[in-house]
């Protein structure tokens, strides 16, 4: 004979004192919350109706660069790198392929392949201690985001997510992840993934990552303890975190940030960093407020806006058309004093050509400038 659980027990006495229809109402809304509850809990965690909120991991200053690496960065003319680039603790002649130019400061270069500034260790103050900052929050973002605990999804496809359509969360693999079909990853504009990798990232030629419903590259988030390879003519989205290196395949594009504690390696490539990535540059504490004009301009489709903050607080950084509606809040946050720079793709919100305002405004700071998108 079967014992009743303390729950059962609990429902029976209830019953007792009440009509026999209510009676058995009750319990039959009684049996389902006991039975059924738990699976049910269980199936939506799985269906990813459930899941953990992560927060973003932070870059500190390896967030002002699309590409960040220790030992080198090299390509095959012609990539076009949107954003800022930069290697140490090697010298400048790592960095191969993209025929740099010295800027008269000393502190940077340029190349017509970057839509940014290039550093090296071996270039003028401040550049030197600015890097060795960038790579040592390198190094903290990466194990930060290899030390996030209770993953929502462990050994996913026993590594190959290719086909599959991916919640926000935490996942965790001990072997390497393959991508040989198209992977969407669904959510919001503030949902965020991060995805914890023993071995290394393989894609396919050809393969793309796509992002649905809002979901922005500036929250994804892979960190791979091996190396990275992204196939011929692929697309990749997210900020990839390596302990060793990064290839992109001849003609792959990625909207993200590469920071690798090897080398990069780069065949007529484009890389864009995220729309509303923020970075601070520490080293580089300004005097009084001040906002750039954003480079390039004109731009298509992406471009990045700089600016300074004397002190910490609340700042927000909008883009309006001519007749004064917001188009993009690229910056409202709480931030410290120092520089920053924010990456806008204009083709994440489908802008049309046109002239448009960006303005940015901090306690009783305001200021706006212009900026022209052609297509």
């Amino acid at each position: 004979m079967k014992t009743k659980t303390t729950n059962q027990r609990v429902v029976s006495r209830r019953c007792k004192n009440l009509p026999r229809n209510q009676a058995a109402a009750l319990m039959t809304k009684k049996f389902f919350v006991i039975r059924f509850l738990p699976m049910l809990m269980i199936a939506l965690f799985i269906s990813g109706i459930i899941y953990s909120q992560q927060v973003p991991v932070n870059l500190g200053t390896s967030g002002n660069f699309a590409i960040l690496a220790k030992s080198g960065i090299s390509t095959v003319p012609p990539s076009a790198i949107v954003g800022d680039m930069g290697v140490s603790p090697i010298d400048q002649t790592a960095i191969t392929g993209f025929s740099l130019t010295i800027d008269p400061s000393g502190v940077f270069a340029t190349s017509t392949q970057v839509t940014g500034k290039v550093y090296a260790a071996d270039l003028a103050n401040p550049t030197p201690a600015y890097l060795t900052t960038a790579i040592g929050d390198m190094e903290t973002a990466y194990a930060n985001a290899a030390g996030r605990t209770n993953p929502d999804f462990t050994e996913l496809g026993a590594g190959e997510i290719g086909g599959l359509t991916l919640v926000p969360g935490l996942y965790k693999w001990s072997t390497n992840v393959l991508i040989t079909n198209d992977v969407t990853l669904n959510g919001n504009s503030n949902d965020v993934w991060i995805f914890q990798i023993a071995g290394g990232i393989i894609m396919a030629s050809d393969k793309r990552v796509i992002l649905t419903g809002g979901a922005q590259s500036k929250n994804i988030f892979w960190q791979s303890f091996g190396s990275v390879a992204i196939g011929t003519t692929a697309h990749f989205e997210g900020i990839v975190l390596t302990q060793t290196s990064i290839s992109l395949g001849t003609g792959a594009s990625m909207n993200g940030i590469l920071l690798a504690q090897t080398a990069v390696t780069l065949d007529a490539n484009a890389v864009t960093k995220p729309a509303g990535t923020t970075g601070v540059e520490t080293e580089f504490t300004p005097q009084e407020f001040s906002l750039s004009q954003n480079y390039p301009n004109p731009f298509n489709p992406s471009t990045t806006v700089e600016y300074f903050i004397p002190s910490d607080g609340f700042v927000s950084l909008k883009i309006f058309n001519t007749i004064g509606q917001e188009v993009s809040t690229l910056v409202d946050e709480n931030q410290s004093a120092g520089k920053y720079t924010v990456s806008f793709n204009s083709a994440d919100i489908g802008l049309p050509s046109g002239l448009y305002y960006y303005s940015l405004r901090s306690g009783d700071f305001n200021a706006t400038r212009k900026m022209i998108l052609i297509k």
